[in-house]
């Protein structure tokens, strides 16, 4: 079997890697190995989901997450991951039904995860900053990845493994589902398209798909003198974590379409100033930046992502609502269980969607469900 994929992020190439035993493989990619959104994503990787298919998912992910560390420039740091609500707002009492919910169905599918009051969570981690909040819980099987060293990583391992690996190859379909280059078209058996915010245009000849990318933004700070969990906060829709030395920090969704080659890279002055204010409030402290960025997510009608069969033998893997790096390795490995004749994943087949929906651009968070 011949198979083309398009796209060297994260999922492309896990899945390329993990078809490459049972198949001839070509993965096309316009610029280098995580050029796109896996060079930007934040890196924070847990099993907190609240629906059961989702943490399964999750669940499967840290585990080839914890398998891969330590090989080529990848690793897996184990960490804490914290979500929490605080009591300064009206919508307080729903973010903090929400979390006791999404905890206690979390525990039915087996996670590790507590539920703790601000005063429990100050003696658990004294390094946050706790007297207002409400509650919080706690997933203990979690932890924090360079996405663009997973990424280049499998890239390695899909070479070893006989992918023909061609960066600096930009690539759409063809009507008939063939893979066009500047060199013309090549014919595949099958070919998987997972080019991120590009990818409504790759597939643009053989189908529409409803997908919106949106602007996300991070910061990461100088040294700083603190070990912190990972954190997100519901009530203000920023997140943090460890990063080398330092911290990084995120926000929330930007919730306006962006045009994927033609979006503001750099992060906004007000965002890294909230971002000052926001590591006062959360560690009682700020410090300096090193560096920050904007990146590109992925959104969806309904939240979900678009991930199996779109016509015949083209499949596509697209609209992650920013928790795409952290499941790439599962979704990766059943994505390609589908191309060689297996069941795709329920709920995310791409042709419950005729295309053409309209659609307002949502934050999604896990524990939710």
């Amino acid at each position: 079997m011949d198979i083309g994929v398009v796209g060297g992020g994260a999922v492309g190439v896990t899945v390329a890697h993990d078809l490459a035993p049972e198949a001839d493989v070509t993965l096309y990619e316009a610029d280098e190995l995580a050029a796109g959104a896996s060079g930007r994503a934040a890196g924070l990787c847990y099993d907190a989901y609240a629906d059961a298919r989702d943490a399964e998912l999750a669940t499967r992910a840290l585990e080839r997450f914890r398998e891969l560390s330590g090989g080529g420039g990848f690793t897996f740091e184990p960490c804490p991951y914290v979500w929490l609500a605080r009591e300064d707002d009206e919508e307080s009492d729903r973010r903090a039904a929400e979390i006791r919910d999404g905890a206690a169905r979390m525990r039915e599918h087996g996670l590790d995860v507590t539920t703790l009051d601000g005063e429990a969570l100050t003696d658990r981690f004294p390094e946050l900053v706790a007297g207002d909040v409400a509650v919080a819980a706690v997933a203990e099987s979690a932890g924090y990845a360079d996405p663009g060293e997973y990424t280049r990583t499998m890239g390695l391992l899909a070479r070893a493994r006989g992918v023909d690996l061609r960066e600096d190859t930009p690539a759409r379909l063809t009507a008939d589902g063939a893979v066009e280059t500047s060199e013309g078209p090549h014919d595949h058996d099958a070919v998987v398209v997972a080019a991120g915010a590009h990818t409504p245009e790759v597939v643009a000849p053989v189908a529409e798909i409803p997908v919106k990318p949106y602007r996300v933004q991070a910061l990461v700070t100088e040294s700083a003198d603190v070990q912190t969990p990972m954190l997100f906060d519901a009530s203000n829709s920023f997140y943090l974590r460890p990063h080398g030395e330092g911290l990084l920090v995120g926000d929330g969704t930007e919730p306006v379409e962006q045009d994927p080659d033609g979006y503001d890279r750099e992060a906004d002055e007000s965002f890294r100033e909230a971002c000052v204010r926001y590591q006062e409030r959360a560690l009682g402290w700020s410090w300096p930046e090193a560096r920050s960025w904007a990146g590109l997510c992925t959104a969806t009608p309904d939240g979900d992502p678009l991930v199996g069969e779109l016509a015949d033998d083209v499949y596509v893997a697209t609209g992650w609502q920013g928790h795409g790096f952290m499941r790439a390795p599962a979704v990766a490995e059943r994505l390609a269980a589908q191309v060689l004749g297996d069941d795709g994943i329920t709920g995310f087949e791409p042709r419950r969607f005729d295309g053409d929906e309209t659609f307002e651009i949502v934050e999604v968070v896990a524990f939710d469900g």
